[in-house]
């Protein structure tokens, strides 16, 4: 009992949430860093680190800012004040912002130039470039821009993540004003703003006769050639610069109008609290005058010396003949278990089915939507939509399968934060369509990934379940590594009826028996995982439990893992992301090594194993071990029980930790290292990719059995 109550009382240690998370970026950043990934893939990652750190301080770093004003000397759970922790956020991420700035400009665009892509800045342009650029502004540009003065009395919205050019002006002598106009008091500086245009290319390719692709960027030439905007003005100076908002808003569930108040949030963050100004640093002046009126900090300025946008390079990946600054293609491949020209009704009956992505096509799981909708046997469809993306096929097949008188039941999650307005829209043409749509759970997100299909077979009804730990996305299926389990198991699919009866109705909240729901049982349940592992461990033979995450951020489950770590338990842990453990010290965590992988695919499926002395339990989840998912979130995690997947998924945990080429391992000083081990190169996801490369070569050099029936003449 003393020991147990020495354990209760032990105060252990973690890492900061917000400062993990900046550790993450740096790991992207990384990436870019590498010289043995292709060109363009770098620049991806660099362009990945900007809108990484767009979402951070729109979300963590308003958090912050707001815990400054309600609890200013209150720390967390890391030891950080607010104003200390602010203080730490400011200056890592301008660290890294000068990484990111100085990899982009002295290797990036260089190499670009070298490989024939080449950036020009408008101080660089020949005759022809500046006689081409000043009639490219003048009859495409010119007229979509609208300047708007800011003076002692206004000050207009600048929305949130635009990027804007700002002229210090100043009034030649002698230019009479428009009679009934006000005068312009030419003591002050005059300043005006314009927004660059969204919708059109960033990219503005120049005539080169040399063969070598040169470009400028659209907002280079509104600062060249803005004078045109300000007639009877000189422009004194300019500057670039981009605006980052809070955008951590939450709806009031109460709201009987839930649409119009998720709508009303959406507008809110255009023109909420700033947080963060980006710009060049050509202008001090115009500088001063915009951080006094945001109320901005000289360490919530972040200031590039070159391109303010790394993203807008993208664009180039159009130009001809570049495939070799990319990754080689690598193939989805279709599952050769499932054909490609009938249902999967009868594949399905047989025994479970396991679908890796990307490295498998998603295309089973629009097809088995899309058969399902067109099948005069099924009766029912239900699903849960998060994030399903721009032209989504999945959204079209259930449209199809109302219109063809199916019941289909959608539960869209409105608050999938920055696809609000998606989803909206995604809703509302469903319930055009005749489904049926429930927008989540008061209080809780819906971020549970179910499907589940009801078709009559004989005289019943067999349920068939789709269970992933991604979104149904067709889009980021060719970019996420996901799994996901179709199974008609009846114990299963009696729990997913369940589940749905219970986010969808008054049904009383009951155990499922094999799916463990969240906030209901999915914590307990890994909580009692954790503690059979260490009620089991000896010194002979230790529990182990290896998991796999994008973010361990509980405190609870850190906490039971310390635990663990002291009964002897071994654990592995992959996360991603964020991670408030602190391995490695001895006596508290010196049995738990954790590593991360960044790569070309983002890792983002959740498995979790234990041994429980032998009988081993697998589990794939749509949830990480975080507050959010465990507490406020509505989640779920489910077993894999047939052997041959169970089997293939350990092999493939196992791949995840020999990584040593694209894998870091955290060290009890919170500092990342490259993961170095005395074996060959081991990449896991291009070890992933062969197996299944393999596998493909294998069925097409399988030759086709056919047999020849017999006929009577």
């Amino acid at each position: 009992m003393e020991k147990i109550k020495e354990l209760q009382e032990k105060k252990y240690p973690f890492f900061n949430r917000e400062l993990s998370w900046i550790e993450f970026n740096q790991r992207v950043l990384e990436e870019a860093l590498n010289k043995s990934i292709p060109l363009m893939e770098r620049l991806q990652f660099l362009s990945i680190v900007s809108t990484n750190f767009d979402e951070f301080f729109q979300i963590r770093v308003a958090s912050v800012k707001r815990q400054l004003k309600k609890n200013p000397t209150k720390p967390d759970i890391s030891g950080y004040t607010p104003k200390a922790l602010l203080e730490k956020i400011s200056q890592r991420c301008h660290e890294i912002l000068k990484i990111q700035q100085t990899c982009l400009t002295k290797e990036i665009l260089p190499e670009l130039a070298q490989n024939g892509i080449e950036y020009v800045a408008p101080q660089n342009f020949s005759s022809d470039q500046e006689s081409f650029t000043n009639q490219f502004f003048e009859t495409k540009i010119f007229p979509l821009l609208t300047p708007i003065r800011i003076d002692n009395l206004s000050f207009p919205h600048l929305q949130n993540l635009q990027l804007h050019a700002a002229f210090l002006l100043k009034k030649i002598n002698g230019i009479a004003q428009l009679p009934n106009m006000p005068q312009i008091d030419d003591s002050q500086p005059l300043m005006a703003v314009v927004q660059i245009p969204n919708g059109t290319d960033r990219i503005i390719w120049l005539n080169s006769p040399s063969g070598t692709r040169k470009f400028c960027l659209l907002e280079d030439l509104i600062v060249q050639y803005g004078r045109h905007l300000f007639p009877g003005f000189n422009i004194q100076q300019t500057m670039l610069f981009q605006i980052t908002r809070d955008a951590d808003f939450s709806v009031d569930y109460k709201d009987q109008d839930f649409i119009g108040a998720m709508e009303k949030i959406i507008d809110k963050r255009k023109s909420s609290f700033a947080v963060r100004i980006l710009c060049n640093q050509s202008s001090p002046e115009i500088l001063k005058i915009l951080t006094n009126r945001l109320k901005l900090s000289d360490s919530e300025v972040y200031k590039i010396d070159g391109i303010l946008d790394p993203s807008s390079l993208l664009e180039i990946s159009n130009v001809e003949k570049a495939e070799h600054l990319y990754y080689p293609e690598w193939q989805h491949f279709l599952p050769p278990e499932l054909p490609e020209n009938s249902p999967y009704w009868d594949i399905f009956k047989q025994r479970d089915f396991l679908l890796n992505v990307p490295y498998q096509s998603y295309h089973p799981v629009i097809k088995f939507i899309s058969d399902a909708a067109d099948d005069p046997k099924v009766l029912a469809i239900k699903i849960s939509l998060y994030r399903t993306g721009l032209d989504s096929p999945i959204v079209e097949a259930l449209k199809r399968a109302a219109h063809n008188g199916k019941q289909v039941t959608c539960f869209v999650e409105l608050m999938a934060r920055f696809d609000e307005e998606r989803n909206i829209s995604w809703a509302e043409q469903l319930e055009k369509a005749g489904a049926t749509v429930i927008y989540g759970v008061v209080n809780y997100k819906v971020h549970a990934k179910i499907l589940m299909v009801m078709r009559r077979e004989n005289s019943n009804i067999r349920r068939y379940v789709f269970l992933s730990t991604g979104n149904f996305n067709s889009k980021t299926a060719k970019l996420y590594s996901d799994l996901g389990l179709f199974t008609t198991n009846m114990e299963i699919a009696n729990d997913a009826t369940q589940f749905f009866n219970i986010v969808s109705g008054y049904s009383a909240l009951q155990t499922m028996n094999h799916i463990s729901m969240a906030p209901i049982n999915l914590k307990t349940k890994l909580l009692a995982m954790i503690q059979r592992e260490i009620e089991s461990s000896t010194p002979e033979n230790p529990g182990l439990i290896i998991a796999k995450m994008n973010s361990l951020t509980h405190q609870e489950i850190i906490q039971s893992l310390y635990k663990a770590s002291q009964a002897n338990v071994r654990i592995y842990l992959n996360i991603r992301g964020i991670c408030m453990l602190v391995p490695g010290i001895k006596g508290i965590s010196e049995n738990i090594t954790v590593v991360s992988i960044v790569d070309r695919y983002l890792e983002h499926s959740r498995i979790f194993y234990f041994r429980n002395s032998g009988s081993e339990e697998l589990y794939l989840a749509s949830a990480d071990w975080m507050p959010r998912n465990l507490d406020r979130r509505i989640e779920l995690m489910f077993p894999i029980t047939d052997r041959n997947i169970f089997k293939d998924l350990c092999n493939t945990m196992n791949l995840y930790f020999k990584d040593n080429t694209h894998s870091h391992t955290l060290l009890p000083s919170g500092k990342w290292v490259p993961t170095k081990t005395d074996e060959q190169n081991h990449r896991s996801q291009e070890d992933i990719y062969k197996k299944f490369l393999q596998q493909a070569e294998l069925t097409a050099k399988t030759p086709k059995t056919e047999f020849s029936v017999r006929r009577k003449n």
